[in-house]
């Protein structure tokens, strides 16, 4: 019985914890919920991120998300893109953003 509620307790914990972590690059990228806002922009392309959300019992679908969001915005980042929309809703832990130039290229000189 012990073990039992110790599984419980550590899963309820692991649960409770946020897995993903935005890098400084993708700090400078937004996350906007509509594509009109993002009607002037170059779309560079789309991500597909998938997290966790199941550990034992499903996770918390805010938890969930916002990861999603931060994943995106690394690898959004990672494209030189500076904005995200989600195109998908949340399905199993994957969802799928649009990533877009809005503000001019930095240029490296």
């Amino acid at each position: 019985m012990k073990r039992i509620l110790a599984g419980v307790c550590v899963s309820v914990v692991l649960a409770s914890c946020t897995w993903v972590t935005v890098t400084a690059k993708g700090e400078g990228v937004r996350f906007v919920q509509s594509l009109k806002t993002v009607e002037s922009c170059k779309q560079l392309g789309q991500v597909n991120v998938k997290v966790v959300d199941q550990v034992i019992f499903h996770r918390d679908a805010d938890k969930v998300a916002g990861e999603l969001v931060d994943l995106a915005r690394n690898e959004a980042a990672m494209m030189n893109g500076d904005t995200i929309v989600p195109v998908s809703e949340i399905v199993d832990g994957r969802r799928r953003f649009a990533v877009f130039q809005c503000m001019p290229a930095k240029r490296m000189d």
